[in-house]
């Protein structure tokens, strides 16, 4: 029953950063020029690009990239505010 527990979780706060991160740049796009423009469209990326491999019969690209921005954070703040306040 843990595990189930973990899993849901994990899944949430993913959810709540893609979610977050799509509201944050769409909200962005609509504001006019200024501070609160700035601070929903400007995001941060964590990762490394695409690496590709190619072996004789084999090939594999691999590559991951974290894009974070204002309202990503903000949603995964909620995500955990909530499970604490309701499962622990």
């Amino acid at each position: 029953m843990k595990g189930r527990e973990v899993t849901f979780i994990i899944v949430a706060l993913l959810l709540g950063a893609i979610i977050g991160g799509f509201v944050g740049d769409l909200i962005g796009s609509f504001l006019p020029p200024g501070a609160a423009k700035t601070l929903f469209s400007k995001s941060i990326q964590i990762g490394f690009e695409t690496a590709h491999v190619e072996l004789y019969s084999l090939a594999f690209t691999v590559g991951i990239m974290f894009k974070i921005n204002f309202m990503s954070v903000l949603t995964v703040l909620m995500v955990i505010i909530y499970f604490r306040w309701w499962y622990i």
